[in-house]
């Protein structure tokens, strides 16, 4: 059986990626971020019975020499590590760099010198910038309008290289805005969601008019699976979205009828992004996945965010509700 290296397996979706592929037989070793808390981020809330199943490894995704002990002995690896949260790359672009940029050609030149069968790069949604055309493939133009999506780009134009230059089995996987259980609070669902059950009845947000394309966790976790299976994805981009978009406004009004109908929508000045760099719609193509593999999302909005709710309101003590977090 190939081992699978997971990096960023602490986080959001690499920590359903490790209990997927865990759930699926498969021999996973999670890159988790080295702490002197000793924490493994959501790892920790497994049970002991699964972390038995996983090899853990702590590390940084921005030292080449961790990366590299990490790599040995694997014959995968799915690349999830990065800084991912826009309003914090607007004053620490350096450390996105490191990471985002840095931390990704570590694990390329690592996987060229170990001989990986398949590696996969997580990049976003946001690389594309406000749509120019919809549904957006990925023949879409690139736009950086963040320090967050120009590093993105950075990094899948560096996988690119590596496919093309030495051959390396590289697949960009680009999942569109992706939402559920253990998301940070950071972003835009986990925002509203917090606050209406901390029982506010002033839900601070940012601009209500841009439109998203939202994967459930669990769509997107498969689909980076299903990308795996099959060589046809070598050497490609391929998005990972439900080709349904939402606005912002009309999506808090939703969650806001669920949760507590007597709240409303207040706009925070310190919310909005600077008016070039606000993603104005994003709705992707799912085409392309569609053809590749027998990928298909399972979750409609409504049934993850059910889940995504239940999940919040039973895990509300591990969130800052009073803050505005970036």
């Amino acid at each position: 059986m190939p081992k699978i290296l997971v990096t960023g397996a602490d986080g959001f979706i690499g920590s359903h990626l490790v209990e997927e592929l865990i759930a699926n037989g498969k021999d996973v070793r999670a890159f988790v971020f080295y702490n002197s808390f000793n924490s493994w981020g959501w790892l920790d809330t497994f049970s002991k019975d699964m972390l038995r199943e996983i090899d853990v490894f702590a590390g940084d995704i921005r030292d080449p020499n961790g990366v590299r002990k990490a790599m040995q002995g694997v014959d995968e690896v799915y690349h999830l590590a990065a800084l991912i949260a826009i309003p914090f790359s607007y004053h620490s672009p350096d450390s996105y760099i490191d990471t985002n940029i840095k931390g990704t050609l570590n694990v390329l030149q690592a996987a060229r010198d170990l001989g990986m069968s398949r590696i996969l790069v997580t990049s976003t949604s946001e690389v594309y910038g406000t749509a120019q055309y919809v549904p957006i493939d990925e023949k879409h133009p690139m736009q950086g309008q963040s320090p967050y999506s120009a590093t993105k780009i950075g990094a899948d134009r560096l996988a690119e290289s590596f496919y093309r230059s030495f051959n390396l089995p590289v697949t960009i996987v680009r999942p569109f805005n992706t939402y559920g259980p253990r998301q940070s609070a950071r972003a835009v669902i986990p925002t509203i969601i917090t606050q209406l059950l901390a029982g506010k009845e002033d839900i601070q947000l940012g601009s209500l008019s841009p439109t998203r394309d939202f994967n459930y966790v669990k769509d997107t976790v498969k689909g980076f699976i299903e990308i795996a299976k099959t060589d046809k994805t070598i050497g490609e981009e391929i998005n990972i979205a439900t080709q349904r978009e939402i606005s912002i406004g009309q999506l808090a009004n939703k969650l806001i009828k669920q949760i507590n109908p007597q709240a409303r929508i207040v706009c925070d000045d310190q919310r909005l992004r600077p008016g070039n760099s606000e993603v104005n719609r994003l709705l992707g193509s799912n085409e392309k996945i569609k053809s590749l593999t027998n990928w298909k999302p399972q979750y409609t909005l409504e049934q993850g965010l059910a889940e995504t709710i239940e999940f919040f309101r039973n895990n509300l003590d591990k969130y800052k509700t009073d803050i505005y977090n970036i």
